[in-house]
């Protein structure tokens, strides 16, 4: 089955009562029982509900995967995932992470005993120089947030499988129209919903794909125990987003491509970043992973000056200027004062990502209203 059919059909089935071809909200807490604990699959919502049951087996099947767990946001699925570890563990990622992941790493799990290195991983020989017997847990995320940097999820799945380590992939910037890192050997595949795969800016949800059915059994332990799961209307609402998923990341694709090259021949732009140049350090393995390089574009003005930025910033009118990524409208966004503001300066400075840089989320609107924002914006 084509992608853009299993977006529509894939892990979801009319209601069995009605008929409704839409999956319905299952807004209820409790389940009635025939008698104590002869029920028909449900008991309380926590544990399952049919929105979020049918949720989780589309996710799973748009991935090529075999279980879908979904979550109160990214970062409770990020959460979920690093409550496989024990103090004393070691865990590898990216110096180029989202700032939300790269907190709960070192506020919240750091001071538990789990020890973190973060790397530039597109070099990968820079991940084997840190791996330990103590390595359990290898994070990437492809591209990268937000510098768009890519990195070989083949060859990080062979160190981790050198290791003995588990590969996860946060694959929020690609969706799996893009790229289905379980399929080039990931054995945890993460995502913010609320991103690419809502698509409407008006949900908040995380979600877990995986194919190994222990791993699966322990996850989704936790997503119980611990609770961060979300409700049935976030549940329907990233179900209907699903269904377009396919025509929008491929305008996504269209305009950012346009956007980036504009950017790219502008005298005022000093560099961009965007995985779809073949300058760009590992567009080859772009390619041969990627199906196409996606909307989202970081750039830095001539002379690399923050006030510049903040000043081209406030001039857009179609690129709104918020927190978030992967609408149908097109966003703009500083992300050292806004999703990385709570890595150290000095971390962000050493990573690449400068005071000035402006990374885009490019929408679906008409290119060519997108491209008169970004010239009046600059100049």
């Amino acid at each position: 089955m084509k992608f853009g059919t299993k977006a529509i059909h894939a892990g979801v089935h009319p209601d069995p009562t009605t008929g409704a071809i839409m999956t319905p909200i299952y807004q209820t807490s409790t389940y009635v029982q025939r008698s104590p604990g002869d029920h028909k699959g449900y008991e309380y919502s926590r544990t399952h509900n049919p929105t979020r049951t049918q949720l989780q087996d589309a996710l799973a099947a748009l991935d090529n995967g075999k279980h879908g767990l979904a979550f109160a946001s990214g970062m409770a699925a990020t959460d979920c995932v690093i409550k496989l570890l024990q103090p004393g563990d070691e865990v590898i990622s990216t110096n180029d992470l989202y700032g939300g992941s790269y907190r709960i790493f070192t506020k919240v799990y750091e001071p538990l005993g789990i020890k973190f290195h973060f790397v530039p991983m597109h070099d990968m020989e820079a991940v084997r120089a840190k791996v330990t017997d103590r390595t359990k847990l290898i994070w990437v995320e492809t591209p990268t947030n937000p510098l768009l940097n890519v990195i070989d999820i083949a060859a990080a799945a062979a160190v981790a499988k050198e290791a003995g380590a588990l590969l996860v992939v946060d694959n929020t910037f690609s969706t799996p129209y893009l790229q289905t890192p379980l399929e080039l050997g990931a054995d945890i595949v993460v995502y913010s919903l609320t991103k690419y795969m809502a698509g409407h800016s008006d949900t908040v949800m995380g979600a877990i794909v995986v194919n190994d059915d222990e791993v699966h059994q322990r996850l989704s332990f936790y997503q119980n125990a611990c609770g961060g799961t979300p409700g049935p209307q976030d549940c329907f609402l990233v179900l209907r987003g699903l269904k377009t998923l396919h025509i929008r990341m491929q305008r996504h694709c269209e305009n950012g491509r346009a956007v980036a090259e504009y950017l790219k021949a502008h005298p005022k732009v000093e560099k961009v970043f965007w995985p779809g140049f073949t300058d760009h350090p590992n567009h080859e393995v772009a390619a041969k992973q990627m199906n196409d390089f996606g909307g989202m574009i970081s750039f830095v003005l001539e002379g690399d000056r923050k006030e510049d930025a903040v000043a081209v910033l406030e001039k857009f009118q179609l690129f709104s200027l918020a927190e978030s990524l992967g609408g149908v409208e097109s966003l703009s966004g500083h992300p050292a004062t806004m999703t990385h503001a709570s890595i150290p300066a000095d971390a962000r400075k050493a990573a690449g990502l400068s005071d000035s840089l402006i990374r885009l989320s490019v929408g679906i609107e008409d290119v060519e209203d997108l491209i008169e924002d970004l010239k009046q914006a600059i100049g």
